[in-house]
C-alpha cells in the first residue's frame, strides 16, 4: 500500500469543481502571454472562458454537493491569481492599447488585498478562524472589478478608447476604497467584540 493515495483522499482532490478550478489557474499564464503578445481577441476569449469556468465551479459544487478544504482554497486562489495578473499586465500602457487600467487603481486593489489577507491572517493566529464570508459590497466590488477588465479587454479588441472609461476607473476606485474601508470596519468591530469580557 506505500506511495498509494487513499481512496478517500484522492475522491476529496479529484472533484470536478477542484479540476475546473486548476483549469482556471492553468489558463492565468496563457491569458498573460496572450496580452503581452497584443493578442487581444485571444486574451478576451480566454478571460471570457475563465469566467464561465467559476461559475461552473461554484454551480457544481452545489449541485453535487461537493465541498473539500482544497476547494476552499483553489477557488479564491484561482480568482485573484487571474484578477492580479490581469490589473498588474493591463497597467503597462505599451501593452494595454489603447485602454491601460490607471496604475492608482491597480495599486488600490492589491493594497485592499493585503489588508483584507493581514486580517485573515491575525484572525487566524488568534482564534483559529478559517471562514470568512464575504460582504455584499465585497461581492459587488468584485463583480465592477471583473467588468472594468473586461471592458478593457474588449475595447482594446475593437480598437477604441472612450471618455467615459475614465469614469469607470473612479467607480472602481470608489468600490475599492469603500469596500476595503467596510472589511477594515467590521476587522475593528470583531477585534472589539473577541477582546470584550462575557457579558460585557
Amino acid at each position: 500500500m506505500r506511495g498509494r493515495v487513499p481512496d478517500d483522499l484522492r475522491s476529496a482532490v479529484l472533484t470536478l469543481p477542484n479540476l475546473i478550478s486548476a483549469f482556471r489557474i492553468l489558463l492565468v499564464p496563457v491569458f498573460v502571454l496572450a496580452v503581452l503578445d497584443r493578442r487581444t481577441g485571444q486574451a478576451l476569449l480566454i478571460f471570457f472562458i475563465a469566467g464561465i469556468s467559476d461559475l461552473l465551479d461554484g454551480f457544481t459544487a452545489r449541485l453535487f454537493h461537493v465541498r473539500s478544504r482544497l476547494g476552499m482554497i483553489l477557488d479564491p486562489a484561482a480568482d485573484k491569481l487571474l484578477m492580479s495578473a490581469s490589473y498588474i499586465v493591463l497597467t503597462f500602457p505599451s501593452v494595454a492599447r489603447p485602454n491601460a487600467i490607471p496604475l492608482g487603481l491597480t495599486v488600490l486593489v492589491f493594497l485592499r488585498d493585503i489588508l483584507i489577507v493581514t486580517g485573515a491572517l491575525i484572525a487566524f493566529r488568534k482564534w483559529r478562524q478559517t471562514a470568512f464570508q464575504p460582504s455584499l459590497l465585497g461581492k459587488f466590488n468584485t463583480a465592477f472589478q471583473v467588468g472594468t477588465v473586461f471592458l478593457v479587454l474588449l475595447l482594446n479588441d475593437l480598437g477604441k478608447a472612450p471618455g467615459w472609461m475614465a469614469a469607470i476607473y473612479a467607480i472602481a476606485i470608489f468600490f475599492t476604497v469603500a469596500s476595503g474601508a467596510d472589511y477594515f470596519i467590521y476587522g475593528l468591530r470583531v477585534l472589539k467584540e473577541r477582546k470584550s469580557p462575557p457579558g460585557a
